[in-house]
């Protein structure tokens, strides 16, 4: 396997490389993924599915669809994980199986675009919701959600162990407060969905609205590979990865399928395209939660959005260290704290990105408009899993795809189709999407004539 490291840190590295402590378990690991996986998107896009989709039975069956793309994704990339347990993830699946470009390109779109606004969109959604409690400006909500940033930085800055220590049970009790509410909304009065007249399927087979619906589906599914990016600081990573993969990515489809089932059976369909914020709408429908039910989902959506926030700049930060890590970026931004055994550099590099962004306006639709930027690295890296299969057969591979070669197909399939439908039915955000993963090209060919000149000097 490829290792690029310089010679003091070879010292000090781990046989794959790594020079980080491997201290995440698995059920650390399974935090991690939830926690970057369920952030605000649940609490959003239910509304929009509704309003594209406009009955209960091509909704959940896009949920259901969305969820099993995302389990074959983490089915196929757990072997790559298992294999080789790098920081980067994805990034170091791509520069193995394809090159320094491809890996290149991925992280300077998670750098450049992707991860930054994530951090700004969720930040922002977090202090807007706190606002429910402490009234703010819409200056102060722009300052509100850069302080945020700032303080999960300064957790995540000062290790691992304390950054997981904050994250395990504030993403415990975000699972445990979305399935709560999903359970509940089958106790709502107005029990729209269990009426005799509702219709379970309207219309035909909407196979090209269905494949619409499922690009927002998929954003709320994101990140069911990002536990990848810290496969240098996770223990036993040839089990544990693979496991937590699994076992994360089936966490988030049930409690997804059972909130959407939910807030079907507490409302008719014109009532949750109608709602925004629909979590709202149901939980006061909830005669348990009665008029609370506004205080009750925005302290949910803080709890969801500040853990959503914590494992993002966590995970995303882990790329930007890989990619210093391994030559194609500055090498100081590799570095790891001696005190605190963190990737210091990379993750203020995150953090300050994520300011600067979160100063910006209308984050959400930033986020929105990307959706699909991860997508083409995404096929990459599973198609690798054939790749590297031909290329590198003796590589030890601890766990292999359950399902192969039928289960990586599933998800390639899925994931091509899902972006044909995009660039048909959405072509000018589709295309921008492309073409900044496009201008990383001249970028990557003007740091290697950079490095190539330093390296002459």
């Amino acid at each position: 396997m490829k290792v690029s490291v310089g010679e003091e840190q070879a010292v000090a590295a781990d046989p794959w490389g790594e020079r980080m402590p491997r201290t995440v378990g698995l059920w650390s690991s399974v935090a991690v993924l939830v926690g970057v996986t369920v952030g605000s998107g649940i609490f959003r896009v239910p509304a929009t599915v509704a309003a594209t989709l406009q009955s209960p039975g091509p909704a959940m069956l896009c949920w259901t669809l969305g969820g099993i793309v995302a389990l074959a994704g983490a089915l196929s990339v757990a072997e790559l994980a298992a294999a080789m347990p790098r920081s980067g993830g994805i990034f170091a699946y791509l520069l193995e199986g394809y090159g320094p470009l491809p890996a290149f390109l991925f992280g300077w779109t998670e750098l450049a675009v992707i991860r930054a606004s994530a951090l700004g969109a969720t930040s922002t959604i977090f202090a807007e919701y706190l606002g429910y409690f402490i009234p703010l400006s819409a200056e102060q909500v722009h300052l509100v959600a850069a302080a945020t940033i700032l303080v999960v930085g300064t957790i995540n800055y000062v290790g691992v162990n304390r950054a997981v220590a904050v994250l395990t049970p504030a993403t415990v009790a975000k699972y445990a407060a979305l399935l709560t509410l999903g359970l509940l909304a089958f106790t709502a009065i107005s029990g729209g969905g269990a009426a005799p007249h509702r219709v379970l399927w309207q219309g035909g087979a909407q196979l090209s609205l269905i494949a619409s619906a499922l690009v927002p589906v998929m954003w709320t599914y994101d990140g069911w590979a990002d536990l990848s990016f810290m496969g240098g600081e996770v223990a036993r990573p040839q089990r544990t990865l693979p496991l937590a993969l699994i076992i994360g990515t089936c966490c988030v489809m049930l409690v997804y399928l059972v909130v959407n089932l939910g807030f079907w059976y507490a409302l008719p369909a014109k009532q949750i395209a109608a709602a925004p914020l629909v979590a709202t709408t149901v939980a006061q429908h909830i005669p348990l939660i009665g008029g609370a039910g506004a205080a009750v989902i925005a302290a949910v959506v803080l709890l969801s959005t500040f853990s959503g926030l914590h494992a993002s700049l966590m995970t995303g930060s882990r790329v930007i260290f890989a990619m210093g890590d391994r030559g194609l970026m500055f090498r100081s931004v590799g570095r790891v704290s001696p005190r605190f055994r963190s990737p210091s550099v990379a993750i203020w590099v995150a953090t300050l990105l994520g300011c600067v962004y979160v100063m910006q306006n209308d984050f959400a639709q930033l986020a929105d408009r990307f959706v699909l930027g991860l997508w083409p690295f995404y096929v990459l890296t599973v198609a690798g899993v054939y790749v590297l299969r031909r290329t590198e057969p003796e590589l030890p591979r601890p766990y292999r795809t359950w399902g192969y070669p039928v289960v990586p197909a599933v998800f390639l399939l899925a994931s091509f189709g899902m972006l044909a439908n995009a660039l048909v039915t959405d072509p000018r955000d589709t295309g921008v999407t492309l073409l900044v993963i496009v201008a990383g090209i001249p970028v990557y060919f003007l740091w290697r004539a950079f490095t190539a000149r330093r390296s002459r000097a």
